[in-house]
Protein backbone atom coordinates (compact mmCIF):
# COMPACT_ATOMS: atom_id res chain seq x y z
CA UNK A 1 0.00 0.00 0.00
CA UNK A 2 2.55 2.49 1.10
CA UNK A 3 5.17 0.72 -1.36
CA UNK A 4 7.11 3.77 -3.10
CA UNK A 5 6.96 3.12 -7.11
CA UNK A 6 10.58 3.90 -9.25
CA UNK A 7 9.63 5.55 -12.24
CA UNK A 8 11.27 3.51 -14.78
CA UNK A 9 13.14 4.73 -18.29
CA UNK A 10 11.30 4.09 -21.76
CA UNK A 11 13.19 2.43 -24.24
CA UNK A 12 14.34 4.39 -27.25
CA UNK A 13 11.66 3.67 -29.88
CA UNK A 14 13.92 4.88 -33.22
CA UNK A 15 17.14 3.66 -34.26
CA UNK A 16 19.98 5.44 -31.89
CA UNK A 17 22.16 7.50 -34.09
CA UNK A 18 25.42 7.84 -32.88
CA UNK A 19 26.88 11.06 -32.25
CA UNK A 20 28.38 13.12 -35.36
CA UNK A 21 31.77 13.94 -34.88
CA UNK A 22 32.77 17.84 -35.93
CA UNK A 23 36.10 19.20 -36.92
CA UNK A 24 37.18 22.07 -35.25
CA UNK A 25 37.36 25.36 -37.26
CA UNK A 26 39.36 28.17 -37.00
CA UNK A 27 38.28 31.41 -35.38
CA UNK A 28 39.79 34.66 -36.70
CA UNK A 29 40.45 37.09 -33.82
CA UNK A 30 39.63 40.69 -34.38
CA UNK A 31 42.68 43.21 -34.65
CA UNK A 32 43.01 44.27 -30.66
CA UNK A 33 42.17 47.50 -30.16
CA UNK A 34 43.92 49.27 -27.02
CA UNK A 35 43.22 48.40 -23.82
CA UNK A 36 41.49 51.95 -21.85
CA UNK A 37 43.62 52.82 -19.37
CA UNK A 38 42.08 52.78 -15.59
CA UNK A 39 42.33 56.75 -14.00
CA UNK A 40 44.11 56.63 -11.06
CA UNK A 41 42.14 56.98 -7.63
CA UNK A 42 41.28 60.28 -6.70
CA UNK A 43 42.01 60.09 -2.73
CA UNK A 44 45.06 60.85 -1.20
CA UNK A 45 47.82 59.20 0.09
CA UNK A 46 48.26 58.58 3.87
CA UNK A 47 51.44 60.45 5.16
CA UNK A 48 52.57 59.99 8.52
CA UNK A 49 53.78 63.18 10.09
CA UNK A 50 56.12 62.77 13.12
CA UNK A 51 53.32 63.98 15.29
CA UNK A 52 50.85 60.96 13.74
CA UNK A 53 53.39 58.33 14.69
CA UNK A 54 53.41 59.99 18.11
CA UNK A 55 49.66 60.00 18.23
CA UNK A 56 49.68 56.76 17.17
CA UNK A 57 52.17 55.07 19.31
CA UNK A 58 50.69 56.86 22.91
CA UNK A 59 47.10 55.77 21.20
CA UNK A 60 48.35 51.76 21.11
CA UNK A 61 50.45 52.42 24.54
CA UNK A 62 47.00 53.32 26.41
CA UNK A 63 44.95 50.80 24.26
CA UNK A 64 47.68 47.91 25.71
CA UNK A 65 47.43 49.11 29.39
CA UNK A 66 43.37 49.06 29.55
CA UNK A 67 43.31 45.38 28.12
CA UNK A 68 46.29 44.38 30.35
CA UNK A 69 44.12 45.95 33.39
CA UNK A 70 41.01 44.88 32.10
CA UNK A 71 42.74 41.08 31.72
CA UNK A 72 43.95 41.60 35.30
CA UNK A 73 41.38 42.10 37.31
CA UNK A 74 39.28 39.52 35.68
CA UNK A 75 41.66 37.46 36.92
CA UNK A 76 41.80 38.70 40.46
CA UNK A 77 38.34 38.35 40.48
CA UNK A 78 38.39 34.73 39.87
CA UNK A 79 41.30 34.27 42.18
CA UNK A 80 39.48 35.89 44.97
CA UNK A 81 35.81 34.19 43.84
CA UNK A 82 37.97 30.74 44.03
CA UNK A 83 39.56 31.04 47.14
CA UNK A 84 36.08 32.83 49.09
CA UNK A 85 34.58 29.47 48.16
CA UNK A 86 37.34 27.12 49.18
CA UNK A 87 37.13 28.88 52.90
CA UNK A 88 33.34 28.55 52.66
CA UNK A 89 33.77 24.75 51.45
CA UNK A 90 35.87 24.14 54.80
CA UNK A 91 34.04 25.64 57.35
CA UNK A 92 30.63 23.87 56.11
CA UNK A 93 32.77 20.60 56.46
CA UNK A 94 34.40 21.30 59.69
CA UNK A 95 30.67 21.90 60.77
CA UNK A 96 29.73 19.01 59.46
CA UNK A 97 32.31 17.04 61.03
CA UNK A 98 31.54 18.96 64.61
CA UNK A 99 27.95 18.17 64.31
CA UNK A 100 28.67 14.30 63.49
CA UNK A 101 30.99 14.02 66.70
CA UNK A 102 28.36 15.12 69.07
CA UNK A 103 25.83 12.54 68.29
Amino acid sequence: MLRPKVPTNPMPTGIANPPTVTEPTTVVQPPAAPAPVAPAPARPTVQLTPGAVIALVGGGTAVVLVVGAVLVSMLLAVAITGASLAICALVIRSLITADAKRR
